[in-house]
Formats: structure tokens, sequence, C-alpha cells
């Protein structure tokens, strides 16, 4: 599916915020259970994409998805986990994890800031303020979802049926 026609398939509702865990309609992706899944923690330090981005990347490919895919997931691991070292605190843990069905990629990171992250439309010459857009404007689907320990901030890839 060309990015040019899922836009026009999927619904025009690219943000979810949920707050205290009671979302206004039932979840489209289900963060789950970190005892549930791999989960990676790090520092919040912005070296922490890289090796975040690296460790997504080598889940998903286990589960086969590749190509054009895979550099999509990687780009948009790296923004929201590079939000979560800027903007949480700076003692604070992130936690990253990865997983897939048979038609989406998941991602979600986790980290012990409640705020949530804004979508900018920065100028040309701005040198940072992109991450959130390119997660709205590249993923198939994305939220938030806030607790009493911080937040988690998720997106999801539709797979091409050509994998």
């Amino acid at each position: 599916m060309s990015g040019a026609s899922r836009g026009r398939d999927r619904p025009d509702r690219p943000f979810r915020l949920i707050v205290g865990g009671l979302p206004e309609d039932p979840p489209r992706s289900p963060v789950p259970a970190s005892d549930a899944h791999e989960e990676l923690q790090l520092p919040a330090q912005r070296s922490s994409a890289r090796l975040a981005r690296h460790w997504v990347i080598h889940v998903i490919a286990a589960s086969g998805v590749t190509g054009s895919q895979n550099q999509v997931v990687e780009l948009l691991t790296a923004e929201v986990v590079a939000n979560a070292a800027v903007h949480g605190p700076p003692d604070g843990t992130i936690r990253v994890r990865a997983w897939s069905d048979a038609t989406q990629v998941y991602v979600s990171v986790s980290d012990d800031s409640a705020a949530s992250p804004v979508v900018r439309h920065p100028e040309p010459s701005d040198l940072s303020g992109r991450g959130m857009a390119l997660v709205q404007a590249l993923a198939s689907d994305w939220g938030v979802e806030s607790g009493p320990d911080g937040k988690t901030v998720w997106f999801s890839l539709e797979l091409e049926d050509d994998l």
C-alpha cells in the first residue's frame, strides 16, 4: 500500500490521549504489559535514541519486517526516544518495547514524565521540533497513554502486503 493511498484510507484520527487509563474510545493499538514482551531500559540521554533504534530494528527484523518499513520504524523510534530523553526527567528511565502481529508493527516508549508530546510545525530554518510531526505523518496510528508513573508514547505502522 502506498503512502498516498494509506492516507486516503485511514481515518483522520492521528492522535489519541488517554488520561488516567480511561480512554474515550477502545484502544486501537494496545500497549502490552511490560512482563508480556521484551523491554529495553535506557537512561534519559540523547545517546539512548541510537541504542533504542538498533534494538527495535533487531526485534522487528526477527519477525520478518524489512526494507523501507524497517527504516520508517527506525526513524520514528529514534524520534520518540529522543523526545523522552530531552523532555523527560534527566535522572529518569526510558523503557522501549517493540512487537508485531500479522498486520502491524508497534513500538512504545515510556518515560517518567507526565508531559504529553506536542506536534509542532517549525520553520524550515529551525534546528529541532520535527519529531512528533514525523510520527504523525508516517505512522499508521499513534497516541499517548498517561498514568501516575509517567507516560507511554506509542505508534504503529501497517505492514505492506509484499513482505
